[in-house]
């Protein structure tokens, strides 16, 4: 077994437009902490896989596709083995077009020399981890991460995934970790609207603390698992650094308890490697009349006038104004299927992309967009062998995938979605069909 990880910064070299947060004009003002792309390559004899991890809110999967094939030419790798990923901060640059933020006076259009600076970058990480190889063993682990988020609509009883996985790789000779990836379900959003400076968010603190435990040459990957109804909301005391800093090392704490944990009987220099990918179609969503949709609008604002009224506290309040977010979107997402918009912009997101790794005895699954939990758990429960699941892989899918529960209940999510809520299953049944035979 041999590894190579390199790292490239991938933060904006001018002020930029914060994206995550499309109501709220954010002019980046610096750069508290680099966007990274993060790239780990792993090789047993002739099988090699890529895994990629970008300190990016998400990208279209044209942009994705793109960024796995020039991989795939500099690496000689074929294109399903590379894995490309996005941690989902909403303190960094605009780096695909959303359909429902297209009326919004605030958000700009995706800046295409930006796209390319990353392009490149994450081609020149995977380079250099691909031709920098080194004697290798590689352990799987899991840890479990408490308080740190949780269920953004329901924190006591709500669907939850606390699991982080975790790929340790190490020296042979010194023992010592020098990559690692991490897969953790939770929106990094602890930095909040009136944060202007480009940021990781927590996961940033996350590496931190792992470096200073395990070495500075530690390459971390944070790759996101489904975590469109997961978020620190009921958790943070502040949206503010020095409380990225407390969630995202009380994440770190938990990860290093569990490698420090790791024997020697854990790890293995000689690890089976393969990789699949398959495309599947989703099945759209059959918005409402404009007429209808200005009127599910109307009372969600009045749901959250009454809310601010009344001093309710941060969280409903949060998740009402969301609400109504959500609302205005779909709203405009019905005038875009009136119009004939809607029907242009998802030409590039159908098929999309599903992927699996396999590193060992445990594999990744890659899925497009942000899937709610539920998901991730049921994959998890039928999957038959270890597998973590991750979002966001090979691009956005212009919105969540949600449950039917979450449609019934009117969440925020579920107003600005294109797809059915049938989509997430038919994504974990294809994530599924992938492990076959492994």
């Amino acid at each position: 077994m041999q590894a190579g990880a390199a790292i490239r910064d991938i933060s904006p070299r001018k002020p930029a437009f914060l994206v995550g947060f499309p109501h709220v004009d954010r002019i980046s003002e610096g750069i508290h902490d680099p966007l990274l792309a993060s790239a780990l390559c792993l090789r047993n004899g002739e099988a090699a896989v890529m895994l990629v991890a970008l300190d990016i809110l998400f990208i279209d999967p044209p942009t994705a596709r793109d960024m796995r094939r020039r991989v795939a030419a500099r690496t000689g790798l074929s294109e399903e083995c590379v894995f490309i990923s996005c941690s989902h901060t909403h303190s960094g640059p605009n780096t695909a077009y959303v359909l429902e933020w297209g009326p919004s006076p605030i958000v700009p259009e995706v800046d295409a020399e930006y796209i390319e600076l990353m392009a490149e970058a994450v081609v020149e990480a995977a380079g250099e981890a691909a031709e920098h190889l080194r004697e290798a063993e590689v352990a799987w682990c899991t840890a479990q991460a408490q308080g740190v988020g949780g269920n953004r609509h329901d924190p006591e009883r709500g669907a939850a995934d606390p699991e982080v996985g975790l790929l340790a790789v190490r020296d042979p000779a010194t023992k010592r970790l020098f990559a690692l990836s991490l897969i953790y379900s939770m929106h990094p959003t602890v930095l909040h609207e009136d944060s202007r400076l480009v940021s990781a968010d927590f996961p940033y603190y996350t590496r931190e603390l792992l470096k200073e435990r395990f070495g500075a040459e530690l390459t971390v990957l944070y790759h996101n698992g489904p975590e469109g109804n997961q978020s620190p909301r009921y958790h943070v005391k502040a949206q503010t650094f020095a409380e990225a800093q407390r969630l995202g090392e009380l994440l770190g704490a938990s990860v290093a308890a569990s490698l420090s944990a790791l024997h020697d009987k854990n790890f293995s220099a000689d690890l089976l490697l393969d990789a699949r990918l398959a495309q599947v179609e989703l099945p759209r969503r059959v918005f409402p009349s404009v007429e209808d949709a200005e009127r599910n609008l109307a009372g969600y604002r009045a749901r959250f006038d009454e809310l601010k009224r009344n001093g309710a506290p941060h969280g409903p309040v949060r998740t009402a104004e969301c609400d109504v977010f959500g609302a205005e979107e779909t709203a405009y997402l019905a005038v875009c299927q009136h119009n004939g918009l809607l029907d242009k912009v998802l030409a590039n997101y159908t098929p999309l992309d599903v992927q699996a790794i396999r590193i060992g005895e445990a594999c990744l699954l890659g899925f497009p967009g942000e899937l709610f939990v539920e998901y991730s758990l049921e994959a998890k429960r039928r999957a038959g062998r270890k597998v973590f699941p991750v979002t966001l892989v090979n691009g956005d899918a212009q919105g969540y995938i949600v449950t039917r529960e979450t449609i019934e209940k009117g969440y925020y999510e579920s107003n600005n979605r294109v797809f059915e809520p049938e989509a997430g299953s038919m994504l974990v049944e294809a994530g599924l069909k992938l492990l076959q035979g492994w």
